[in-house]
């Protein structure tokens, strides 16, 4: 069976993805720091994995540490290679995500996710584990003005959390060339991730004052947030407001567990795949939607544009299609039923880990 290392593990999307990889039967080993999640996600995904596997504990195992610390990777490694087993392969969620943070404090951005990215690539070397999932994201993008992105559209980070990431890739790309003989490597270029497993039992860790519009729209519904605010109603689309590409979670946790397979079956590669359903809606779109599954009405105010944003964001995802063991199988209705039992969730329990 295959040990894989899953970084950021107890965040959004790492929480997910183990719920997937776990399901496949591959062993999975996470590293967190939980600057910004909680341990008490593996937890929860013990429990959901529970009746399924009942020896959850024997494929699941978590060291807490940051990967700023060189040190703490290499010791990690040493621990599973004592043991006598190895990595097969990684997948690297960890880093800060926060666009507006990212602008406020750039320093904290590239000392988080490039350093870390760093010292974790410098002992998957050492230790022959060169076979990388990493987790980045369709804000490196130019604004595409309403066509379908490509992989090979052009690039332009706006912010310091897009560029850490654009960054990375370069990294790995550089990487790669130096010697492809032995890595391979898959870019996953995230879209809009919103909804929750449908257990309802994980989901985001939602900021007191969140800048996506998913998740304001969950304060708004569950009554910690009195109005929505939406940024611009001038955008040229179909009502006037931003038009994103929005991917259940548990269809984005998917695509790592196809991307892996795909990276454990060939010896060397370089890919940038986009990951998201190629179906764009509207931000007032998607209110409506969540308010009529929901039955729960979202009042709105409409802002000024702000700094950064764009109109249109979709993805042309038929490259991975193509090359990879997966499709998008959830649809926006899911994603606004999902998201909700979770928040609803969160407020009914009140003394758990979120």
């Amino acid at each position: 069976m295959k040990n894989i290392l899953v970084t950021g593990g107890a965040g959004f999307i790492g929480s997910h993805t183990i719920i997937e990889l776990l399901k496949e039967g591959f062993n999975v080993f996470v590293i967190d720091s939980f600057a910004n999640s909680n341990p008490g996600t593996i937890n929860s995904i013990k429990a959901l994995c529970l009746k399924e596997f009942p020896k959850i504990d024997l494929k699941l195992r978590v060291f807490k540490g940051d990967l700023r610390n060189l040190q703490f990777i290499k010791d990690t490694f040493d621990a599973i290679y004592k043991e006598g087993l190895k990595f097969d392969g990684v997948i690297h969620f960890a880093g800060l995500k926060s666009i507006k943070e990212s602008i406020d404090f750039p320093i904290k951005y590239w000392d988080s996710n490039v350093k870390s990215t760093i010292n974790l690539l410098k002992i998957m070397d050492e230790y022959n584990c060169h076979k990388i999932i990493f987790s980045s994201s369709a804000s490196i993008y130019k604004y595409a003005n309403n066509t379908l992105i490509k992989e090979n559209s052009e690039l332009k980070p706006l912010t310091p959390y897009s560029t850490t990431k654009s960054v990375i890739e370069n990294l790995l790309r550089n990487l790669y060339e130096s010697d492809s003989t032995y890595w391979s490597i898959l870019n996953l270029r995230y879209f809009n991730p919103i909804g929750s497993h449908h257990s309802g039992r994980i989901g985001e860790l939602i900021s007191n004052k969140p800048s996506n519009i998913f998740p304001s729209i969950l304060k708004v519904a569950i009554g910690e947030m009195k109005t929505l605010k939406i940024f611009g109603n001038d955008w040229d689309t179909i009502d006037g407001t931003g038009v994103r590409d929005y991917i259940h979670i548990t269809d984005l946790a998917r695509s790592h567990v196809a991307a892996l397979t795909m990276s454990l079956n060939i010896d060397k590669q370089f890919l940038n795949l986009n990951i998201g359903t190629g179906i764009g809606t509207s931000v007032l779109q998607l209110v409506k939607t969540f308010s009529k599954v929901n039955k729960i009405d979202i009042p709105y105010k409409i802002k000024n544009r702000r700094p950064g944003d764009i109109g249109t964001c979709v993805a042309c995802n038929s490259l991975a299609l193509s090359l990879m063991d997966w499709q998008p199988t959830k649809n926006i209705e899911d994603m606004c039923k999902d998201g909700w039992k979770w928040m609803k969730y969160r407020k009914e329990n009140i003394h758990g880990y979120y």
